[in-house]
Formats: structure tokens, sequence, C-alpha cells
């Protein structure tokens, strides 16, 4: 099976304009990114998908392959939507973060192994879940059925605990998003032909959109999370790990 990694890296960031850029103990995050990605041995390639100039001069010159893509796409998704359909050989693709420089090989291979079970679409979910990040919007909340595909996503606490007996309470596997994704390439060539739902615009939530149409994400349990940097604040958190 011949998997493609694509990492989206957009300069404009409104949060953090020229983040892919940004100078980590020598190196530049993306180039971190790039990197730690190709340590796992079950992606065939790696690619940075971008829309800016100096992002594209800048992976070229660290060796990287990278690919110039449309300003407006609005979605890595989209992103990565384009960089397959112009490298129609693979069989799965993996939408790797260009904000996470410690990246895990291990994580990205547990995400892989989903596309071996049949998948169409996988994601990762964690069961390290506090009560500060059940009730953090920024952290995002899912539910799976019993056979590990979502039901739901949301940046409110699910399942709500309202009513629930203290044993369940205790007992029940809550569970937390890690924002990768993978997708089959057909299945890719889809997704980027729907309309955005309601649904998804209400919780602000892409993923929400696939499941609206019917698609199945298969959500594979990890132990792994690494710190990403999504403004300037988190640069502190990351660097004693470089």
């Amino acid at each position: 099976m011949k998997v493609l990694g694509i990492i989206p890296a957009r300069f404009d960031s409104s949060r953090f304009p020229g983040k892919p850029l940004l100078d980590l103990k020598g190196k530049t995050m993306i180039q971190r990114v790039y990197e730690g990605a190709q340590l796992s041995n079950r992606l065939s390639e790696v690619i940075v998908a971008t829309d800016d100039q100096r992002i594209y001069d800048h992976v070229v010159a660290f060796g990287g392959k990278v690919m110039m893509t449309q300003k407006n796409h609005p979605s890595g998704t989209d992103r990565c939507g384009e960089v397959a359909a112009a490298h129609p050989d693979y069989e799965v693709v993996i939408n790797i973060q260009g904000d996470e420089p410690l990246v895990s090989a291990e994580q990205l291979n547990q995400l892989i192994s989903a596309f071996d079970d049949g998948a169409d679409i996988a994601t990762l979910g964690i069961q390290q879940v506090s009560e500060a990040d059940f009730n953090n919007p920024n952290r995002i909340k899912l539910v799976r059925d019993h056979q590990g595909n979502a039901l739901y996503f949301s940046r409110s606490p699910i399942p709500s605990v309202f009513h629930a007996k203290p044993e369940a309470k205790s007992n029940y596997p809550f569970m937390r998003h890690i924002g990768l994704y993978g997708y089959r390439s057909s299945t890719l060539a889809e997704l980027v032909q729907l309309k955005p739902s309601l649904l998804e615009q209400v919780e602000s939530l892409e993923q929400l959109r696939w499941l609206y149409y019917g698609y199945k994400i298969r959500v594979i349990e990890t132990t792994i999370e690494t710190p990403n940097i999504d403004t300037p604040e988190d640069i502190a958190a990351v660097l004693p790990f470089l």
C-alpha cells in the first residue's frame, strides 16, 4: 500500500503569521515536521503543500519535496486533495499537521494501520481527558461506536454527564481528538466535493461535514500526544524536547 504524507503549510496564519518558518533551535518548524514525518516507515513519500513562495523556496533549500497549491483552499483537507489529485499512484493520504515539530512516527504508523483494516477515513483519539479538557472548547471531544467509528465530535463536553450516576461517569472511556487525518485517496476526492453543512458551521469542525454526509471515520486510540505550536506562547512548551 503506497501512502503519501502531505504537510499543508500556510504563511498567513491569523494567530501566528509566518509560523512554518519559525526557527526552532537551528531548524524551521516546517523542516522539523518534514524530517519527523520521514521517520515513519509506512509513508512512501512526504510532500509539503503550500501557497507561499517563501515556504516553497525554503523546503527546496533543505532538500524536501514541495508543491505549490491554490491560495483559496478553505482547509488543509482541500489542500491535500489538490496534491493527491496530482499524485494518483498513492492509495492513502495522511494529512500531517504543519505545526507539530515533534510529530511522532509511531503515531503516524498507528493512523496508517486503520487502512490495513479497510478504513476510508481515520483519525486519532486519546483517553487522557482532564476535567479542564472536558470543559475546554478548544479541546475536541469525541464518542465512538462499538466498531471504533466516530459517532460525533464536539467542542462541548460529550457525552453529557449531567444525569450520570457516579459509577457510569467513572467507568466511561472519555476520549479527546488528536487532529491527524488519513483518507483513502478515492474517498478524499469525494470529500473535497462536499458542500459545507450547518452542523459543521455551528461547531466549527470540518469532520462533522463528513459524518453529516454519511462517511465513517475510524478512530484509532493512541497514548501518544505531542505539543503543537498554535500561538507564540506555545513555543516554550516545545523547545525543551528539541
